[in-house]
């Protein structure tokens, strides 16, 4: 083999390796992007680079892994689903208490699954790596929790977080934590209907509603 082909096989050798750790380094970036999904968009803007972000994101992963995460047994799932429904049935009455509940419970759940009792930041770590979707609903709802113990809240801004800890919640335990009536109404809409109607009328309008959706007859007794 001359020189020339010598070097040209070093050259055809090179980019070869190249193209491999394109495509390995892309497969990985790529992998990571589907499942962190925002948090992976969430921790480059953060990052000092993207590849500072995605090594951080790797690190989840390995401490992610150390964890003994399991599922919830059937009957500690219902426990808490009759919980969540208690929390939200009490908002009413204490939209504050409620909201103070909400985040207990989540983290008692988050205890239970396996993962650290360590502080919030620790949880959204550990978090991020299966439950990146829900992720932000738990931002959200901590941010509120927090105008809450300040007393700063509305009633409207109480009733989100606990929209928001219930999507976190429901993704945590695998079910819907508080099955729609009839099963015609969305999560979210239950959510609404039970913490912000504000008056017996009001409360009397939502169920007329849901039953109209449902083909159910109206009670006219309970009109306004």
């Amino acid at each position: 083999m001359t020189a020339t082909q010598v070097l040209i096989t070093i050259i055809v050798l090179v980019v070869i390796a190249a193209l491999g750790y394109g495509i390995w380094f892309v497969t990985r970036r790529q992998a990571l992007q589907h499942r962190f999904g925002p948090e992976y968009d969430r921790a480059v803007a953060e990052g000092d680079s993207r590849l500072a972000a995605e090594r951080e994101l790797r690190d989840r992963e390995r401490r992610h892994a150390e964890l003994r995460i399991h599922d919830l047994d059937p009957e500690a799932r219902a426990a808490y689903t009759s919980s969540w429904q208690e929390i939200q049935a009490r908002f009413l009455d204490d939209p504050v208490g409620a909201v103070r509940d909400a985040d207990t419970l989540v983290t008692r759940v988050i205890a239970e699954r396996g993962y650290p009792t360590g502080d919030y930041e620790e949880h959204l770590a550990h978090l991020s790596v299966e439950h990146a979707r829900t992720l932000g609903h738990y931002r959200d709802a901590h941010e509120l929790s927090q105008l809450s113990d300040r007393g700063e809240a509305t009633t409207e801004q109480l009733r989100q977080a606990v929209v928001h800890y219930r999507a976190l919640f429901a993704d945590l335990l695998g079910t819907d934590p508080a099955p729609a009536a009839h099963g015609t109404a969305a999560p979210h809409d239950v959510a609404r209907d039970d913490t912000a109607a504000t008056s017996p009328a009001q409360r009397a309008r939502n169920v007329q509603a849901r039953r109209a959706q449902a083909g159910a007859p109206h009670d006219t007794s309970s009109r306004a």
